[in-house]
């Protein structure tokens, strides 16, 4: 998601040469404000400041679209169009990061695990091989393979983090002139 986000506002970043040049500086410049906030959102874990960076993100989108959309109000050519359709794109981007970070393993999913798992371990508990290191591989096993998926599942936080790497790589290819 963090690629198909960067490459929406780098997109939207060219397509802004089919605005009229002050509308196109307009638009530059809120776009790297934008982008800005997006790597913010992908590093930050403090949950305060990450309901500012979302609540900044919806102004900011609201005033991206404001800016094509007087435009192409104003001049409703194709390319204006193209355009106003990349602030979309940029704008629905988003929209998919957002649902992807929310979407989690259920609880009903970890219960599960977690039952496996203590299953496993008495099953291994009357089993024949009572050797020291039978008896130690099983529960290691397990315990990382739930520690691996606990942490993926929460990408803000652990030792597996995102790291907005496209998003970077744009925002320095979106450097002023």
């Amino acid at each position: 998601m963090e690629e198909a986000e960067a490459n929406a506002i780098g997109t939207e970043y060219f397509r802004a040469d089919l605005l009229p040049a002050q509308d196109a500086a307009r638009v530059r410049e809120l776009l790297r404000k934008y982008i800005n906030l997006r790597i913010s959102y992908y590093q930050t874990t403090n949950e305060r400041l990450l309901g500012e960076i979302n609540g900044a993100t919806a102004q900011l989108q609201v005033d991206m679209w404001a800016a094509v959309v007087n435009v192409s109000k104003t001049e409703p050519t194709p390319p204006v169009t193209l355009a106003l359709w990349g602030m979309n794109d940029v704008i629905n981007s988003q929209g998919y990061t957002q649902a992807a970070w929310w979407n989690r393993i259920p609880l009903t999913a970890w219960t599960l695990m977690g039952m496996i798992a203590i299953a496993c371990n008495l099953l291994l508990g009357y089993g024949e091989h009572r050797t020291i290191w039978f008896l130690l591989v099983l529960p290691v096993i397990v315990s990382i393979a739930f520690f691996l998926i606990a942490d993926i599942d929460s990408p803000r936080t652990g030792i597996i983090r995102v790291v907005p790497q496209n998003l970077i790589a744009q925002q320095q290819s979106m450097k002023p002139k």
